[in-house]
């Protein structure tokens, strides 16, 4: 069943909007474990904007009563990130090639191009415990490479998935997921995937396969303002236990 991580960064930038600690982040991230969710996702960014450094130390400690959670923290491998890393120990840390001042992950690593980054980085959380994970476009071809960089996951970035959804370009745009998943999985790199989906698009999506985690913020934040917490995270778990 795939794991259902949440990313707590909008429960962050609306406490920022005001300062203060309303809505507090470690608060929301205790009610979603509550409800039964078993992932929670940060991306700390250089600006800040939303989770800061203080937050992902905070979660890190709550985390600790909660072995049956994994902590997931989002980011471009710099120093500062890498530090933030070493000190929380999350469960993973999944790699975005993202510039510093990027409003939103919006493409895949290449990994030829860094492959040097990428592997030392990857050796480096593999030093503390941490698994690493890729964020990359849906292409069997870069999942090949995958393995070269000494990674244990892929996050699949679905934007051209959810962009495609309902249309008639669906069925192709899934396909290209369920290639890319595919291949990684026979190569022994684990698959995660996230970026826009939603209650809508997700249980489609999880017809390809192989999926061990989604990770989703933005939608599912708004989906519970309109919904409620409780019914939307309900209707979250039941789609990954195929139950939608």
């Amino acid at each position: 069943m795939p794991r259902l991580s949440v990313n707590v960064n909008k429960v962050a930038l609306l406490r920022n909007s005001r300062g203060g600690d309303y809505p507090s982040v470690t608060g929301f991230a205790r009610r979603l474990i509550g409800l039964g969710v078993r992932g929670i996702t940060v991306h700390p960014r250089p600006d800040g904007r939303h989770v800061r450094r203080a937050d992902v130390y905070e979660l890190a400690a709550l985390l600790e009563d909660y072995p049956e959670v994994e902590f997931n923290i989002e980011g471009y491998p710099s120093p500062d990130l890498l530090a933030l890393v070493e000190h929380a120990r999350p469960s993973q840390c999944t790699l975005v090639p993202d510039s510093p001042g990027q409003i939103t992950s919006d493409h895949g690593w290449d990994i030829p191009a860094n492959r040097e980054l990428l592997g030392a980085t990857t050796s480096r959380l593999r030093d503390v415990g941490v698994r690493s994970s890729l964020f990359l476009d849906p292409s069997a071809a870069m999942a090949e490479h995958a393995p070269s960089v000494g990674c244990d996951r892929i996050e699949l970035y679905t934007e051209a998935y959810a962009q495609a959804f309902g249309g008639p370009g669906e069925a192709a745009a899934l396909g290209r997921y369920r290639e890319a998943a595919a291949r990684a999985t026979a190569l022994g790199i684990g698959v995660n995937a996230g970026h826009d989906l939603n209650l809508g698009n997700l249980p489609r999506f999880l017809e390809i396969g192989q999926i061990l985690e989604v990770s989703i913020g933005h939608a599912l934040i708004v989906e519970c303002i309109e919904h409620g917490v409780e019914r939307v995270i309900g209707r979250y778990l039941a789609i990954c236990k195929g139950n939608a």
